[in-house]
Formats: C-alpha cells, sequence, structure tokens
C-alpha cells in the first residue's frame, strides 16, 4: 500500500533557472530544424517557420490558462486527470513517454553527428556513440544527479550567445557578399510545386521546432510564483527569433542543393561559410552540450511522469523501487530499453526520428487543447491568471492537427513506426486499468479446470484473490460540503469506473456549532445500497479544509494526498490547488 510521505519544501526556481531548465529543451531543436524545414519548404522556410511562432502565441494562453488553474506537475496527464477520466489521462501520458523517446534519441544522435565534426571517433559509427551517450545518462540519473538548475542557466546562456554569434556573422556575411546566393535561391522551382503546398510541409516540419514548449508544465511546483507565465513567454521569444532567422540566413548564404549535404550539421557548416572554422567548432560545441542537456532533460522527466502514474497504481508498484541514490532505477532502466530500440528500429535516421517525435508532441498539445476546453466547461469557477479565448484554443487546436496530419501524409512510414510503440504502450495502460477485471476473468478460468489441473487452479485462485484483495483494500477520501445526491453519485461513479478500491470515506467538516444537513444521510444510505461493491464510511470532522487538515488526515489515516478527491473549488477558495499537495477535482 502507498504510504503519504512527509512535505519537504525545497527552494522555488526563479525565472532564469526555470527559463535554462525548458529553454535547454526547446532551444535544441534551434540546431536541427532549420535544415528540416528547408528540405520541405525549400526557400521560404523562414515564412513556415514564423507561421509556427503565431501557433506557438496562441499556445502561451493556453497553456497559462490550463496550469495556472491546475498549477500541479505533470503536463497533459495532469489536465486531463483533473478534467476527465483515468483512461484518458494515461493515453496522454503514454504519449507524453513517447515524446521523452523519440527527443532523448534525437538529441543524443544529432549531438553525436555534431561532436563527429569536431574530434571523430575512428571505426566506431555515429550510430553506437549515441547508443553510448544514452548509456551515459542512464548511470549518471540512476546514480541520482538529475538536472542542476545553475548547469541549466550556464548552459543556456552558452547556448544563446553561441546562437547569436551565428545570426551576427550571418548578417555580416550577407552584407559583404550581397544577396546573390538568396536571388539564386529564390530562382529555384518551389517545392511541391507551389508555394502553398511548400509552406503547409514546411510548417508541418517546422513544428519540431516547438517541442519542448511543454516541459515547463512538468516541473511547474518547483517554479516560484508567477514565474511560469515567464517562461512560456520566454521559450517563445527564443524560438520565434532563432528559428525564422537562421532559416533566412542559411537561404542567403548556402545554395539550396548544399543543405540537404549538411542536414545533420547545418548550424556549423552556415557558421563554417560565414565566420571560419572557430566558429563551426563553437556551434559544435554547443550542439553538443545543450543537445546532451536535452538527453538528460528526457530521463529525468520521463522519471518523474512514470513515477507519478506508479503513485495513481496505473503502473505497477515495483516502478516505485529505489536504488540507495534514491533513484527509481526500473524506470530509467525500462526508458532506456525503449530508446535502444527506437534507435535500432529508425537506424538513428534523422528525418524518422524527428517525425515520430513531431507526431508525439503534437498529440499531447492537441491533448492540451482538448484539456483547455474540458476546463472552461467542468472547471469553470477555478481561478486562473490568464484566459485563453475560445477561439484561439479552436484555431490552435486545428493548426495542431493540420501539422500532425502534414508530418502524416509526407511519410506514412513515421506513423507506423510511432504505432509500434503507442499502440503497445496503450494496451499495456488498458490492460493496468481493467486488471482487477482481468484477474477475475483469470479466476474464473482457473475454475473451470478440470479435475487433473484442480490443485494448480486452487494455487491460482489463492493467488489471485489475493492480488484482488491487495489492489482494492487501498481506501480512498472525498471531502463534501453537503453535496446533493447526484454530486454524490457522481463521485461514486468515478471511483468505481476510475480507482481500484472497495472502500471510500466521504467526509465532511463541520464547524463547532454546525449540524449534519438532514438530508445527507438519507442520500448516503441510498448509495450505499446503489453501490454494493464499496464499502462507505461517512466520517465528520471539526475543522477547516486546507493544507495542514490534509497533511494531518493523510497521516493519521496513511492515505496519500492523490487519494483525496475533492470537487470543483469556486473562485473564492483560498488556496491554490498546488497547495493542497496532490488532492484531486472529480467533479
Amino acid at each position: 500500500m502507498p504510504t503519504p510521505l512527509p512535505a519537504v519544501h525545497h527552494k522555488k526556481l526563479n525565472q532564469l533557472e526555470a527559463t535554462a531548465i525548458c529553454g535547454n529543451d526547446i532551444s535544441s531543436s534551434c540546431l536541427y530544424v532549420s535544415a528540416l524545414s528547408i528540405g520541405f519548404a525549400g526557400q521560404y522556410a523562414w515564412i513556415a517557420l514564423l507561421i509556427v511562432a503565431g501557433l506557438l502565441y496562441l499556445f502561451r494562453k493556453i497553456y497559462g490558462e490550463v496550469v495556472g488553474a491546475l498549477p500541479l506537475n505533470g503536463g497533459a496527464y495532469n489536465v486531463l486527470l483533473n478534467t476527465t477520466s483515468k483512461s484518458n489521462a494515461a493515453i496522454a501520458a503514454c504519449l507524453t513517454i513517447l515524446s521523452y523517446m523519440a527527443t532523448a534519441v534525437l538529441s543524443a544522435g544529432e549531438g553525436m553527428n555534431y561532436l563527429y565534426l569536431i574530434a571523430p571517433i575512428p571505426h566506431l559509427p555515429v550510430l553506437w556513440a549515441t547508443a553510448g551517450l544514452l548509456v551515459f545518462f542512464l548511470l549518471l540519473t540512476s546514480a541520482g544527479m538529475s538536472e542542476s538548475a545553475i548547469v541549466a542557466v550556464v548552459i543556456f546562456i552558452a547556448h544563446l550567445i553561441s546562437l547569436t554569434l551565428l545570426v551576427l556573422a550571418g548578417g555580416w556575411f550577407v552584407w559583404q557578399h550581397g544577396l546573390t546566393t538568396l536571388h539564386l535561391n529564390y530562382a529555384q522551382p518551389v517545392v511541391g510545386g507551389s508555394i502553398l503546398v511548400a509552406l503547409f510541409l514546411g510548417f508541418s516540419a517546422a513544428m519540431l521546432g516547438i517541442s519542448g514548449f511543454e516541459s515547463s508544465a512538468n516541473f511547474v511546483e518547483e517554479q516560484a510564483p508567477g514565474v511560469f507565465l515567464k517562461t512560456l513567454r520566454n521559450m517563445w521569444l527564443v524560438v520565434s527569433f532563432f528559428n525564422p532567422v537562421i532559416a533566412l540566413l542559411a537561404v542567403a548564404v548556402v545554395p539550396l542543393a548544399t543543405v540537404g549535404e549538411h542536414q545533420e550539421t547545418l548550424l556549423s557548416y552556415l557558421g563554417e561559410q560565414t565566420g571560419g572554422p572557430w566558429l563551426a567548432t563553437v556551434i559544435s560545441i554547443d550542439a553538443v552540450t545543450v543537445l546532451s542537456g536535452a538527453v538528460l532533460t528526457s530521463f529525468v522527466g520521463v522519471s518523474g511522469l512514470i513515477k507519478r502514474m506508479a503513485l495513481d497504481r496505473i503502473w505497477p508498484q515495483f516502478f516505485l523501487k529505489e536504488n540507495s541514490r534514491g533513484a527509481n532505477y526500473i524506470i530509467l532502466t525500462i526508458f532506456f530499453a525503449l530508446c535502444v530500440s527506437i534507435l535500432a528500429i529508425t537506424q538513428g535516421e534523422l528525418e524518422t526520428l524527428a517525425g515520430v517525435y513531431t507526431i508525439s508532441f503534437l498529440a499531447v498539445m492537441a491533448f492540451f487543447a482538448i484539456g483547455n476546453f474540458l476546463l472552461k466547461v467542468k472547471r469553470g469557477k477555478l481561478p486562473r491568471p490568464v484566459y485563453a479565448g475560445v477561439f484561439s484554443v479552436f484555431l490552435a487546436l486545428v493548426g495542431v492537427l493540420a501539422g500532425l496530419y502534414g508530418n502524416i501524409s509526407k511519410n506514412p512510414a513515421y506513423l507506423v513506426v510511432f504505432l509500434q510503440y503507442f499502440i503497445p504502450s496503450a494496451l499495456i495502460v488498458y490492460a493496468m486499468l481493467e486488471r482487477i477485471a482481468i484477474l477475475n476473468l483469470v479466476l474464473a478460468g482457473a475454475t473451470s479446470f478440470y479435475e487433473g489441473f484442480r490443485r494448480a487452479a486452487i494455487s491460482s485462485q489463492v493467488t489471485i484473490r489475493r492480488l484482488v484483495h491487495d489492489l482494492n483494500k487501498q481506501e480512498f477520501v472525498y471531502f463534501t460540503k453537503g453535496d446533493n445526491v447526484a454530486n454524490l453519485n457522481k463521485v461514486m461513479t468515478y471511483v468505481e469506473e476510475n480507482e481500484f478500491t472497495n472502500r471510500l470515506k466521504i467526509v465532511m467538516l463541520l464547524r463547532d456549532d454546525q449540524a449534519v444537513p438532514e438530508g445527507l444521510l438519507t442520500d448516503l444510505n441510498v448509495l450505499d445500497r446503489a453501490y454494493p461493491n464499496i464499502h462507505m464510511e461517512f466520517v465528520t470532522r471539526i475543522g477547516t479544509f486546507g493544507p495542514e487538515l490534509i497533511d494531518e488526515l493523510s497521516q493519521e489515516w496513511s492515505i496519500p494526498k492523490n487519494f483525496m478527491f475533492i470537487g470543483s473549488p469556486g473562485d473564492k477558495f483560498p488556496y491554490q490547488i498546488s497547495e493542497l499537495g496532490g488532492v484531486r477535482l472529480i467533479i
């Protein structure tokens, strides 16, 4: 049974630290998105990247509203967990995990390609070097070493300086040599036969340039108040400036026919053409550093997400095992194995990895937009710092779906690789969510064995009954304000459909002079008869709802806070949802 942990207070991240951690993730895409978008949009790639920047501007408010109303770690998983069913949230989590897988392999592969420009390793293929880098970060994170805010800040600032040097050198080169190359490139035939087709294909490929925008939502609880919205703004500014400008400079300096030859290391090649070998070396060193930082982000991020899912009893409890350094080594090892397998299937091919990454990432963004709609409908009274208009959310969702369609249509093979991982993970999640029904089905099958298997059948029955009992004995809590029978019925339905339990405490907090509403006990008796599989216990306590009371009850009853539920609070609620330690909204 999960046991509640005492609250631990850490120093909150400031704007620079938080921006650096998520900025290293999203800004690492600057190293390869220009080459990808030029490959599909040619000379119009920079316009496609500007369109993507406009779409990302819409998502600033979408993320700001959702995470501002529900400031808890977990990203899309957390949003859907608090607005819809656990199964829907689990699917979003699967997509997020796949996104982490693809970004780890893509970033490691790109980092090794840039490293080979500086110091090629004899007789060691890039594919094996990529696998070696993944092994390094498996060992590093297993040793309990996660991202340091100071290191992240140093990497981020150095990365911005390197990109700025590249832009300045490119601008000076164009000033000195004129626009001859730019004119020649614009005289080339348009990719796809028309500007609109080129822009659509380039837009679809350029969506990779905003991957990582969701990373700030995955550690919002570690950020100081007001920092989250600033991280969204800062990330938007970085990619909205550097991605289009670098693509435009590439078109002005490098012949389009040459871009394909240097797709994996275009920025270093651009630096060599505009500033000389020293700038190419600077860009390569920066690329190795920031891309390695993105690999570390993937290991740390996926560990936190899967741990949260295991605490919610979606994944097996043995995933929570820690080594002596406090690292969830089973989660990290499984993630490493998945990364190596996708590396082997794609053979480290940049475009295929980028396609898988983009499909999973865009699906997560689409879930975020859908979660925003659900938040408006189901949690309309929750206070939020910003509000995204319904039309802007709809436009953003259409844009993401268009990018998703574009990536799939230009190469259906990407979808095949994506589904090879998504379908098994979704089936495993579904099996975990329905494991009591599956165990009961197995139990029924064991009971039907003929006499020759009687002893084995009896043994399996005992084992399965023990497993079902262990799952169901976990107690859950719902705090009621004297809800009407309709709301309480929603609570019972949610618990029955989404949680493994047959025990539920209905808790009502009273003032000294307050009595239990007359009709509440009658309603509870009716529900108790209507849900015979759930043992309901009604508890009254004198006190005021808040973080201190939740801590007290969690310790007293040995019930984790994420197994405690409340209805959606109103705009006068005195606490942030994040202050309640993981208490979930279910109605």
